[in-house]
């Protein structure tokens, strides 16, 4: 599976961790826990992938680090 960065934080108005993938646009994710949200992601990104895939979309390669958070 491609290293695309994964962005978690605390929400507070939702109560649990959320997660997204800023190089896959609306690939999100969210969990009770770190170890919940980060499962939850991966699968996000497996799905994300197959569904574009299939659209004919252009899946962009990992860049990494952001240079800016």
């Amino acid at each position: 599976m491609a290293k695309y960065e994964i962005v978690i934080w605390w929400s507070k108005e939702d109560n649990c961790y959320l997660a997204e993938v800023p190089e896959l646009p609306g690939c999100m994710a969210d969990g009770e826990t770190l170890a919940e949200v980060t499962k939850e992601i991966e699968e996000s990104i497996k799905v994300w992938i197959e569904v574009n895939k299939e659209r004919g979309v252009a899946i962009p390669e990992p860049k990494g680090r952001l240079m800016y958070a």
